[in-house]
């Protein structure tokens, strides 16, 4: 049987949109001879849509672009994922469904057993779990559908079990109770740059497992916060990958089930690259379905708004990014360079507003209330929120999305301010580390210098005061990532970390910071998520609590 794999990236809630993509691959499909075409988890309207799903109207106009799609399956067979109605007078309304489409209209449909109820997931809030295990019978053979559960199992990285899932029955186990011939796995799988060989592995050991060969395919294309990789693929019976569609991109391509003797790998690169793809993909998505153009941000000639900057260009185009340099009196010749210089190789545009008469002003009227204390980080915000306000002011003024610079290091401790660097309508690093900026940074140059050398090799600092560095407030970075990896992705406790090798001072000390500022992150802009735990509605922590240390 040929087989065609349609992985799109799709926009929520934009039926009519996503009805046409569909619509023109089960076409194209059709025009190239395959048998069955396959498209990824609610396909239809977009994943996840929240609780959109709890709005008649947008459920029934998910059902009536599956009737409408339907309409085009003559003389080929389709499989859609969308929601569909549960008429049972008992559990959710709705099932996360894969539709069957063939001679016109509706056949099968069937519906998700595994809810994720971890991290990013709340299926179980809108779906109720499916308890019965149907096959689809189609050209002689017969097909397991699946949708997504069975490229997981537990967290990999945690020393938890935060996977959980609402099942009675694992799919497969009840599918393979009678022959297969074939599996096929509607998936809506985000990418994580620590996770993805285990989700890919999972994937090839259940097919290695029921001896049974398997279509896998996932969507691309981020919402919001979610960026989803591709990589949909055609595994054999004995768990070898035969053919794997490209990632960060849209792809087609139809595979003859009876053929397995030709395996094509992609070569991916190492994980910077595909962070690097992962971002400048999130940016672009989230400006395209937002239906914006133009970003802007603060410009400052250290290496996190450099990374950005770059990331922005690549995303966008240089004529679509507007930056602005804003130095105060602590400002370095050399970062003002360092900024204009990084403009002028991206080819974008660039102002410079000085800010000192700005802080003066604010310094002067609040010299009454601050008489006889001494100055210190209240006086260091001021600047940063006078660039703030600047930066969001351009925003406003032009209709720019303003793209917010502040790394997961950063974000993690607090090392931030509201309402001055962390404004912004996207965190486009709010998911890497330090020490994985720097190693972006290199990867953007490999090419030839975009990001100058100096903004690279000097030590990090705000600029806020004589001499400052950031190690003068924090660990260096490499230490500090380290803890916190540890105990954000890994979930560790301080004693863990501590066994792990780590100075006791520092892991406390770490860990305080990152239990204090969660009032900071619940008032952040949403952050594109890269990696397994990022922070945002995917670490939920109460504002309140005592934390252990």
């Amino acid at each position: 049987m040929k087989i065609a794999l349609a992985q799109l990236n799709y926009h929520i809630g934009n039926f009519e949109s996503n009805r046409k993509k569909i619509i023109a691959q089960i076409e194209r499909a059709k025009n190239e001879g395959a048998d069955l075409v396959v498209f990824s988890e609610l396909s239809v309207c977009g994943y996840y849509p929240q609780d959109l799903l709890e709005k008649r109207e947008f459920v029934e106009r998910a059902i009536s672009s599956v009737e409408v799609i339907a309409k085009s399956c003559n003389g080929i067979a389709a499989l859609v994922g969308a929601p569909s109605i549960n008429h049972e007078n008992k559990g959710k309304k709705l099932y996360n469904s894969a539709y069957f489409l063939n001679d016109g209209k509706v056949e099968q449909v069937f519906n998700k057993t595994l809810l994720p109820t971890y991290d990013i997931f709340d299926e179980y809030r809108h779906f109720e779990p499916n308890q019965e295990f149907p096959v689809l019978e189609f050209k002689g053979q017969k097909i397991a559908v699946t949708i997504c559960e069975d490229i997981w199992d537990k967290q990999p990285t945690s020393n938890s079990f935060a996977r959980e899932r609402i099942y009675s029955k694992a799919p497969l186990e009840e599918l393979s109770k009678q022959p297969l011939d074939l599996i096929i796995n509607l998936s809506a799988s985000p990418f994580s740059f620590n996770q993805e060989d285990y989700r890919k592995g999972i994937l090839l050991r259940n097919a290695s497992k029921y001896s049974t060969p398997m279509v896998y395919v996932n969507q691309v294309g981020a919402n919001t916060e979610i960026v989803f990789d591709g990589g949909s693929m055609f595994v054999d019976g004995n768990g070898e990958v035969v053919q794997e569609l490209n990632y960060f991109e849209e792809d087609f391509r139809i595979i003859d089930t009876e053929d397995t003797s030709v395996s094509i790998q992609e070569n991916r690169g190492d994980y910077i690259e595909k962070i690097h793809d992962a971002l400048v993909l999130g940016v672009r998505d989230y400006f395209q379905k937002m239906g914006f153009k133009q970003a802007t941000l603060g410009l400052s000639g250290g290496i996190d708004s450099a990374v950005v900057a770059v990331l922005a260009q690549r995303a966008l185009g240089s004529e679509n990014v507007r930056v602005l340099l804003m130095p105060s009196k602590y400002s370095s010749d050399h970062s003002v360079k360092d900024a204009e210089d990084l403009a002028k190789n991206l080819g974008i545009q660039y102002e410079t507003v000085h800010i000192q008469s700005i802080v003066d002003q604010f310094e002067t009227q609040m010299a009454p209330l601050f008489k006889g204390l001494d100055a210190g980080v209240t006086e260091e915000n001021i600047q940063a929120r006078a660039r703030g306000t600047l930066v969001m002011a351009l925003s406003n003024k032009f209709g720019h999305i303003l793209l917010n610079t502040t790394n997961k290091s950063e974000c993690a401790v607090g090392y931030g301010t509201l309402y001055g660097d962390m404004n912004g309508g996207i965190a486009v690093l709010g998911d890497v580390y330090k020490t994985d900026v720097f190693k972006l940074a290199r990867f953007m140059n490999k090419d030839g210098e975009v990001i100058p050398e100096n903004t690279i090799v000097k030590p990090p600092s705000a600029e806020l005061r004589p001499d400052q560095k950031d190690t003068d407030s924090l660990p260096d970075y490499d230490t500090l990532d380290g803890v916190l990896f540890r105990y954000i992705e890994l979930n560790q406790s301080p004693e863990e970390i501590i066994e792990a090798g780590f100075e006791e001072a520092v892991v406390r000390r770490t860990i305080r910071m990152v239990n204090n500022n969660e009032y900071k992150r619940f008032q952040a802009a949403p952050i594109l998520r890269i990696s397994s735990k990022a922070f945002g509605f995917g670490r939920m922590m109460p504002l309140v609590a005592k934390f252990p240390v």
